[in-house]
């Protein structure tokens, strides 16, 4: 039987919750605050800050100074590039792993997720001469190769998880009917997977979206997406707050969204398989 939950432990759960929520959103409320504010007041006192008057000065001079919406397409061909990517490899490696296992394929998992540990900067040289030696510096498709395989890894351990969720007698079943690798793969185990595979999709966009050392290392202009357009605004002369504030929250504005609307299938891919 079920535990009854009193009134006053389900009030204190509730409290703990919205702070812990508030103190993690704060961070992002006071930078939109900030992007509303001449770079004057952004510095003055917090009470001052609220009680200045707003004005939208700072975002009129960044849309002056970048090109945004440059900047925005490029985040999104990035991301959205690097992670369906990565599902198109990720995908048939998890199906053989979760149904095909062998001897070694927790090791290889293992091996897999260790890579994550490494800092990225360890592998920054070799991969930034290959790039250069290849003409994929400051390239889409340059940055949509190293993000894939950056966050493969991950793609794949969320992948095999909810496939190991899937009853191996349904595959049994689809081949005893005839079904083909192919027919197995496309027809049978990933409508089965559309809330894990949508989950992972959705983090890995993201990830992608936020990556901001590969990004700053191997892009100028060109290819450059939001993650450099705010870096644009830290120069020598000084952190210009308001400036710095207002291209931050043009660039996380988007993303916001996407996890805002999103939010019931995300919920819903990560507890894909732990009810049953």
């Amino acid at each position: 039987m079920a535990r009854a939950v009193t009134p006053r432990r389900k009030a204190l759960v509730t409290v703990l919750a919205w702070t812990i929520g508030l103190a993690l959103f704060f961070p992002i409320l006071w930078t939109v605050i900030l992007s509303f504010k001449t770079e004057g007041d952004a510095i003055a006192a917090p009470l001052s800050v609220l009680t200045s008057p707003y004005t939208l000065e700072s975002y009129h001079v960044v849309q002056e100074r970048s090109n945004y919406f440059l900047h925005f397409w490029n985040s999104v061909v990035i991301s959205l590039g690097s992670t369906l990517l990565a599902l198109v490899v990720a995908i048939p490696a998890a199906w053989a792993m979760a149904f095909v296992p062998g001897p070694k394929t927790k090791d290889l998992l293992m091996w897999m997720l260790s890579t994550k540990m490494m800092p990225a900067v360890g592998v920054l040289v070799p991969i930034y001469l290959i790039f250069r030696d290849l003409g994929l510096l400051d390239s889409r498709i340059g940055l949509v190769v190293v993000l894939m395989l950056m966050n493969l890894p991950i793609v794949i351990w969320m992948l095999y998880t909810y496939f190991r969720e899937i009853p191996g007698e349904i595959l049994e079943a689809a081949r005893m009917d005839g079904a083909t690798l192919k027919d197995e793969l496309i027809h049978v185990l990933t409508p089965m997977a559309v809330p894990g595979i949508a989950s992972t999709l959705l983090l890995n966009v993201i990830l992608a979206w936020n990556e901001a050392f590969w990004t700053l290392q191997l892009t100028t202009s060109k290819a450059a997406p939001l993650t450099t357009f705010i870096a644009g605004y830290s120069s020598p002369e000084g952190l210009f707050y308001a400036k710095l504030s207002a291209a931050s929250t043009l660039a996380i504005a988007p993303i916001l969204i996407l996890g805002w609307f999103s939010q019931k299938q995300l919920v819903r891919g990560l507890t894909f398989g732990a009810v049953k």
